[in-house]
């Protein structure tokens, strides 16, 4: 049985699981702020040489780690988040493959609560 539509704070009426247009707006609206005030990848540090360490580390560690996945790795995370300290950031002892899933979902949830 498909479950009912919900009302958006816009007066909108929504289908279950979807998102309102004026939400995925605000979203963006949100996310645009945010990021015009951040540094470049390459200013913080995920430039060329990121990118051949990660290359090397993804060609022998293949497989998501995340409990329960194991689908192909495409990303490199940093267990604890570096947060600009570049000594925790080049410490491969700190690095882990995720797939991007795992990285979009869990992971992102998991800091954001920590």
């Amino acid at each position: 049985m498909p479950r009912p539509p919900h009302i958006c704070t816009c007066g909108n009426i929504v289908p279950h699981g979807e998102r309102c247009a004026c939400q995925v707006a605000r979203t963006r609206a949100r996310n645009k702020r945010h990021d015009a005030g951040r540094p470049s990848a390459s200013a913080r540090g995920y430039g060329s040489k990121w990118r051949k360490a990660r290359d090397a580390f993804l060609k022998i560690n293949d497989r998501c780690v995340w409990p329960g996945c194991g689908a192909k790795a495409t990303l490199v995370d940093h267990i604890i988040a570096h947060r600009g300290d570049m000594r925790l950031f080049w410490d491969r002892s700190n690095w882990q493959p995720l797939c991007t899933s795992c990285h979009s979902r869990h992971k992102q949830r998991q800091e954001r609560h920590a």
